[in-house]
């Protein structure tokens, strides 16, 4: 692993994401991601993950200069589709997954945040999705599953407006479960997670199991089809304008086309 370490004690897995800046979601990380899944799956000893990032961020967002060697709306479409497949993977986990939040967790470090079971958070931390303000949408179903915690209103205003929410402000709206100082983040975390795994693994995986009837066909059908429109918006002149208006660090100038 280069870009992920993980280790566990007491039946708690500890994941870490370690992609310095920003620990950012390359196809890379998501990958080594999906073979520590593999393997934690696979050990009875282990009960609950816990993810977290190194350093200053859990993950600022995707690797946007990645983007920049995609040809096609195409492939797009199939990277989008890798990384929901894998949160999809994650949300039905039969062990559960428990997100550390500190820092920020934007757009595509969101959404690996929202495809965990429980989320806890840094009250000082910030939470969203601005992927148009790059002229592109989220594309590892962060459209379908924030409406589910945060109510189609809200989700439209952080969607739109590109603005994230802090730590306390992702409890208040039902994105995050809890928010403690940055300092006590990591010990609320493994204590949460160390209860957890004191419970009989049939019936959590039971409960995870049922957990996830809740989502219906439709927001099947809405995850297909963001997966299909981040393809179609990446190849737009507006989608090619936001990924260099970000990589020259200016702002953009959308023509609508």
């Amino acid at each position: 692993m280069e870009l992920l370490k993980w280790s566990f004690q007491d039946m708690v897995a500890t994941i870490t994401i370690e992609r310095p800046p920003a620990n950012a979601l390359s196809s890379g990380l998501l990958k080594e991601l999906s073979l520590v899944l593999d393997e934690i799956q696979s050990n009875d000893e282990i009960r609950v993950i816990l993810i977290h990032g190194e350093g200053r961020f859990f993950s600022a967002g995707a690797d946007i200069k990645e983007f920049t060697t995609i040809d096609n709306g195409e492939d797009f479409t199939k990277l989008a589709t890798f990384g929901q497949e894998l949160f999809e993977r994650m949300e039905t986990f039969p062990k559960p997954i428990i997100a550390a939040i500190h820092g920020a967790a934007l757009g595509g470090g969101l959404e690996l945040a929202m495809g965990c079971h429980i989320r806890l958070v840094a009250e000082n931390a910030k939470l969203g999705l601005p992927e148009l303000q790059l002229g592109l949408i989220p594309g590892f179903a962060g459209t379908q599953r924030l409406p589910r915690f945060v109510g189609s209103a809200k989700a439209a205003e952080m969607l739109f407006t590109s603005d994230p929410i802090t730590g306390l402000e992702a409890v208040q709206f039902g994105l995050a479960n809890k928010a403690y100082p940055e300092n006590e983040l990591m010990e609320n975390a493994y204590r949460m997670a160390k209860k957890i795994a004191k419970k009989s693994p049939v019936s959590i995986k039971a409960a995870i199991e049922l957990l996830n009837y809740a989502k219906t066909d439709k927001y099947y059908d809405g995850v297909k089809r963001e997966a299909k429109l981040f393809g179609d918006v990446f190849v737009s002149e507006d989608g090619k304008e936001g990924i260099t208006a970000f990589i020259e660090k200016r702002e953009p100038n959308f023509t609508g086309k």
